[in-house]
């Protein structure tokens, strides 16, 4: 099978096998695991923060990451296909008590005007706004690169109102690679990150959440809170440690990949293969007479998976297991359904 689902999907390869079997750990709920002690403090120094805590998800570490900025019963504020409140079955709302606020959703594009004229101050009876959160790449969007210049008077706004802004960081490498901005320069902009290390990295688990050290201390406890401390994770976050030695720069070759993919498949009507600049396809169906689950159903057939997340958008992902002869094999079984 070629599975472009998603870059959840990869394997550990060898090499990054041989480092989780030989990590040294301890207990990390004791803080005493020197395997991850050596992850957060690598993942703090490339973003420039003070400190760094490691959770077994994503979406575990972005609900802690939420719950530092933003008491119970304030407000955030995300676009409305944002993954914080989209996928991650509304723990903001169940576990944090937070009200969410969107604006709406544009292809990952944000006008910073709205944004700021959505914000509520104190005093007014209404719910008060205490953080601003935006997804980098964005994953509705096709993973979309905000521009540096748009984050930073983002940042502006949100200094402007008192509000903390968050980064939903999951595939913040691609927009690393994709634009050569450095990390620490990203780092810079927000108050907290969570950065996955399971997606494109290539590692089996875990995320990091990013902060000052007053805030990871509380995330240590929110953590404990939420059933995410774990024993002897020197293992998992050996895997960590070695996909950022050796994971980001290839992140180039999927985006190559990606835009290969779409290059074949602009023909069909379904892509804008210009707007393809990280790992994710968006095949959009509305001009076909094709229906997502149809066509994945189709595609499957013929051993290629590929996820529906629309009725009539489907997501091609490239990743770390998906080589060029993948790509190919995607290629020939795609593009006669779609000019069916």
């Amino acid at each position: 099978m070629v599975d472009l689902r998603s870059d959840t999907v990869t394997r550990p390869t060898a090499a990054m096998r041989a480092a989780m079997a030989a990590a040294e750990v301890g207990d990390d709920v004791y803080g005493e695991d020197p395997t991850v002690i050596a992850l957060e403090q690598r993942v703090a120094r490339l973003f420039g923060h003070e400190a760094a805590l490691f959770a077994p998800s994503g979406s575990m570490a972005n609900q802690i990451a939420l719950q530092l900025v933003v008491p119970p019963a304030h407000e955030l504020l995300c676009d409305a296909n944002a993954h914080v409140v989209t996928y991650e079955f509304g723990a903001a709302a169940a576990i944090g008590g937070i009200s969410t606020r969107t604006w709406p959703f544009a292809g990952g594009q944000l006008d910073v005007d709205v944004i700021a004229s959505m914000i509520r101050p104190d005093g007014y009876w209404a719910v008060p706004t205490r953080a601003i959160a935006v997804e980098q790449t964005h994953n509705m969007a096709g993973g979309v690169v905000i521009g540096l210049d748009t984050l930073r008077a983002l940042r502006g706004v949100a200094d402007a109102a008192g509000a903390a802004l968050h980064c939903d960081g999951a595939r913040i490498w691609h927009a690393h690679v994709a634009d050569g901005v450095p990390l620490a320069e990203y780092g810079a902009l927000f108050d907290t990150m969570s950065v996955c290390l399971s997606k494109g990295l290539g590692a089996p688990v875990g995320s990091v959440v990013v902060g000052s050290a007053e805030n990871i201390a509380k995330a240590r406890w929110i953590r404990k809170r939420m059933g995410g401390g774990m024993r002897q994770a020197g293992i998992l976050a050996a895997a960590g440690l070695y996909a950022l030695e050796h994971h980001i720069d290839r992140l180039a070759d999927d985006h190559a990949r990606a835009r290969r993919l779409a290059d074949a498949l602009a023909p069909y009507g379904v892509v804008d293969a210009d707007r393809v600049r990280t790992n994710l396809v968006l095949l959009d169906l509305s001009k076909t007479a094709l229906d997502a689950h149809g066509l994945a159903g189709r595609a499957r057939e013929q051993g290629v998976l590929v996820s529906v997340i629309a009725p009539r958008t489907v997501r091609l992902i490239t990743h770390l297991d998906a080589d060029d002869a993948a790509v190919d094999r995607a290629i020939a079984v795609l593009s006669p359904l779609l000019a069916a």
